[in-house]
């Protein structure tokens, strides 16, 4: 007889079951490249980057070395106030970046969230937004490399653009709706009211919106 697996969490809230694959686990327990405290020198890294904040949970920080003759990423060190998912997909995400010699920035910075969770042997929905926060965090500290040896060209600027003014809905605010587990206009509408009462025009950038960024974190 097959033995059935029981999951790792229950929701109890939803009663909704996760199960995580060994490897995640196995990078939760011991997570790759994590730095508890931080550098006691300014210059032990060359470039630094933080997003999120503890007051709304989700916060991580970001440690970086370069090879400058190379541009790869020789070192990468993290923290995070996140779950295990977060925790997991950040170590898993440092050991991309450094092993075999490390990746040149550029290469780096085109490593997408569901690379990470082929890696990981895949993530609960619920938490793919977790595999997000590294991919944040290395823009950030790419960005800060790049303005400190004065390559200004190359710093990636992330805007935001309003797609219902009447609620003041941005693109991120679809983003972070798809990342939560949205996946059609009803389902985001339902959690941003965004479109209500407007034209079709939004409806329609709305939608766009949605497939794009369910491409981009599920493939």
């Amino acid at each position: 007889m097959e033995e059935i697996k029981k999951p790792d969490v229950i929701n109890q809230y939803t009663g909704e079951k996760w199960y995580y694959s060994d490897i995640v686990k196995e990078h939760f327990f011991k997570p790759r490249n994590l730095l508890l405290e931080k550098p006691a020198r300014e210059d032990e890294f060359d470039a630094h980057g933080i997003v999120g904040s503890p007051a709304c949970g989700d916060m991580m920080e970001m440690w970086m070395k370069v090879d400058p003759g190379t541009e790869r990423v020789k070192d990468l060190k993290w923290k995070t106030f996140g779950c295990a998912s977060a925790i997991a997909a950040t170590s898993m995400y440092s050991v991309m970046l450094t092993e075999n010699g490390g990746l040149p920035i550029a290469a780096a910075l085109k490593i997408r969230p569901q690379d990470v969770m082929e890696r990981l042997g895949g993530l609960p929905a619920r938490k793919v937004h977790c595999s997000v926060l590294a991919d944040k965090a290395f823009l950030k500290t790419a960005n800060d490399y790049f303005r400190k040896t004065g390559q200004n060209h190359r710093v990636i600027v992330s805007g935001s653009r309003v797609v219902d003014s009447r609620f003041n809905i941005t693109d991120k605010d679809i983003e972070e709706a798809v990342l939560e587990g949205a996946r059609t206009f009803e389902e985001v509408q339902q959690k941003l009211k965004v479109g209500v009462g407007a034209s079709d025009g939004v409806r329609t950038d709305v939608e766009a919106l949605i497939r794009f960024y369910s491409e981009k974190y599920y493939g």
